[in-house]
């Protein structure tokens, strides 16, 4: 570099470019790769376009605004959110529509929503109680403002939502006695479901949804002209497009996608999730990449087979699966020349140690750089204030700060 770096005191991060990974940055650090993360942004936009769905990815994911504004710049409908603080925050880098997937629970979570709504973002939140819907409904009239509102439909076991018919027809009873209140459609989330056959099962609440919704329109209680019906993770996206991709709905509904996990995907649970995706659709074209990875010295060799990294629980997620051991980048090579180490495995984590198995004639010294995948990358974000964005070489491009 030509001019001394400069680095922020919480996390080895540069404020000034250029910087090079591995030369001129403190690790540990968590890096995201340029090519996959673009590739990524393209291939979901794509997806929800050919199965003529919105897409809102969840924000929760990374809470970077810069991330964001990729994902809206690549076609995006808007961003999901899971709270009041994340939906402001997102608000005020500069997103203009809001769905957060929860209820709006809390006096000070709603002054900050109706704030926000007061400067102009467009916001959804879930609704699948009636006690809820009334103090709603109370606060948003005392504001004068209005406040879209969509069902959620949950099942028996799972996380939030209605667990049957007589609970949505409880809760249209009453929305209709608060006008601050406007039902803008139904909103579901099939991550919870599990069992012997988790497709089908699946498949059938993706049916749910839309039947509800249709039921709530041509009763006339939806006040939204293309009434919302959403679901998605990360992991069935396919299948509820497929249950959203009918002809009716394109024409007539606004169908929304909100997977989050796909912006930089990962290297086992939802690498694995997309390896099934592709087995339920053989000609589906390409496919997500793992893009985030996080880079950490080699700290100690204390005993032939075991190395100790200088990462831990605070830098990278560690569930539901350990850090992913990538590549080794010997600390006399030339810039990024790494060596594959895959076949190594970790056995345990501490909140600032790694322990990784090696080959007891293993090539390795105390200062190598080890690059580490992970699996389930919302768990990684939030470790980080700054993330860097990097070329196939290692040079720093950006930093994207992240705002949990």
């Amino acid at each position: 570099m030509s001019e001394p770096a400069q680095w922020e005191i919480e996390k080895g991060v540069p404020i000034v470019q250029p910087a090079h990974l591995l030369h001129d940055v403190p690790l540990p650090a968590a890096a995201i790769f340029e090519a996959p993360l673009a590739y990524n942004l393209a291939w979901m936009q794509r997806f929800a376009d050919a199965h003529g769905a919105k897409l809102a990815p969840h924000g929760k994911t990374t809470m970077a605004p810069a991330l964001f504004k990729r994902q809206i710049e690549a076609g995006a409908w808007g961003i999901t959110l899971a709270t009041a603080v994340q939906s402001v925050a997102a608000h005020a880098h500069g997103i203009a529509r809001v769905l957060m997937a929860n209820q709006l629970v809390g006096r000070p979570n709603m002054t900050l929503v109706a704030d926000a709504i007061e400067r102009g973002l467009e916001y959804y939140c879930v609704v699948d109680d009636v006690d809820n819907v009334r103090d709603l409904g109370g606060y948003f009239a005392e504001r004068g403002l209005t406040l879209n509102v969509l069902i959620e439909l949950g099942i028996d076991g799972g996380r939030c939502g209605c667990r049957n018919v007589e609970q949505v027809e409880m809760l249209v009873a009453a929305i209709r006695e608060e006008p601050a209140l406007a039902l803008a459609g139904i909103e579901g989330y099939e991550g919870m479901i599990a069992g012997s056959n988790e497709v089908a099962a699946v498949r059938a609440y993706g049916e749910r949804l839309v039947e509800t919704v249709r039921t709530l329109h041509a009763s006339g209680v939806l006040k939204r002209e293309t009434p919302i019906v959403t679901a998605s993770g990360s992991k069935w996206f396919d299948l509820i497009a497929e249950a959203f991709d009918k002809a009716e709905l394109r024409e007539h509904y606004t169908p929304v996608l909100r997977p989050g996990c796909y912006v930089v995907h990962d290297h086992k649970l939802y690498a694995g999730a997309m390896s099934d995706v592709k087995a339920r659709h053989p000609r589906l074209e390409g496919e997500l990449q793992p893009a985030l990875e996080v880079f950490a010295h080699v700290q100690s060799l204390p005993e032939p087979g075991l190395a100790i990294v200088a990462l831990g629980k605070r830098d990278i997620g560690h569930e539901p699966d350990l850090p992913l051991p990538l590549r080794r980048y010997p600390r006399s090579a030339e810039r990024s020349v790494s060596v594959d180490v895959s076949g190594w495995r970790t056995t345990h984590i501490m909140d600032q140690h790694t322990f990784l198995a090696i080959p007891h004639n293993a090539d390795i010294a105390v200062g190598d750089v080890l690059a580490f995948g992970t699996s389930h990358p919302c768990l990684t974000f939030d470790k980080w204030r700054r993330m860097l964005c990097v070329d196939e070489t290692l040079e720093v491009t950006e930093v994207m700060t992240t705002h949990f």
